[in-house]
């Protein structure tokens, strides 16, 4: 009998890490002087980005020194079965015009059969003052500290008809030929929203939203919401219906409704 690692320290590490980031995000959110520069592929990144992912970074380097590390803004360092992977800020262009919608996000993924997996993950909303997490086979959470939370659960709605749809934004649909199957979805649908980045993931995972997916996206935005998702009793799987977050998109749902939610998307109906 096989036992079940336990990520209770890395999750704690996560946290701190969590909490640090929140620090030096907030002292430069809405800041009058922010520095903004636009990436190659035209994204903004500012200079809370890069100073947020070099303090965790550092820390990580300190507390974990044998541990690979992924981040969007200075790339992969270091090999091995455990890599952290970080997005500093996701929402960036929220972040850089005053919106309070942005997080950091910060997983722990582990050699697997297949590739990586998220067993740890940590999304830290500071402008929301909200957090969520979760680590593998421990359940997700909401709340300020690990001593102060409320275990998340997706919701048990069964019916596109009922359910609310969530997306970050029109863009990429066309491009990837799924423009007509996304807006079918979103006419059966109930309620759709566009709330965008981390959080429609977030409202899967406290049953608040019921489906939401985004037709691009990178290992940094989906590795920590993946398994947030996955421990509150959802699914988080690519478009194409392949599972965690290495598609280069993604679909989260109650579980439920998942595959009527890739049936739409992939325009079997």
């Amino acid at each position: 009998m096989t036992t079940m690692p336990d990520y209770h320290d890395d999750l704690r590490l996560a946290h701190v890490l969590a909490d640090a980031a929140d620090a030096a995000t907030m002292d430069r959110f809405k800041a009058l002087d922010l520095k903004v520069e636009t990436k190659p592929d035209m994204t903004p990144v500012s200079e809370a980005d890069k100073a947020a992912e070099e303090l965790i970074r550092g820390n990580l380097q300190r507390a974990r020194p044998r541990d690979a590390i992924l981040g969007e803004e200075y790339g992969v360092e270091g090999t091995g079965p455990r890599r952290w992977v970080i997005d500093p800020i996701d929402g960036t262009k929220n972040y850089v015009r005053g919106v309070p919608v942005w997080a950091t996000l910060i997983s722990l993924m582990v050699a697997a059969e297949g590739g990586y997996e998220p067993v740890v993950g940590v999304v830290s909303a500071p402008a929301l003052a909200r957090r969520w997490w979760a680590a593998k086979g421990g359940g997700a959470y909401t709340g300020r500290s690990l001593s102060s939370a409320t275990r998340l659960r997706v919701s048990d709605v069964s019916r596109v008809q009922d359910a609310s749809f969530a997306y970050s934004s029109l863009t990429g649909w066309e491009e990837q030929g799924r423009l007509d199957g996304f807006l079918d979805l979103t006419r059966a649908c109930w309620r759709t929203r566009g709330y965008g980045d981390f959080w429609p993931y977030m409202m899967v995972a406290e049953g608040s939203v019921d489906i939401c997916a985004e037709p691009e996206l990178s290992l940094w935005d989906m590795a920590a919401p993946a398994i947030v998702v996955q421990e509150a009793g959802g699914h988080f799987t690519g478009l194409d219906g392949s599972p965690g977050p290495h598609s280069g998109n993604a679909a989260a749902s109650n579980g439920i409704l998942h595959e009527e939610l890739l049936g739409y998307l992939n325009q079997r109906y």
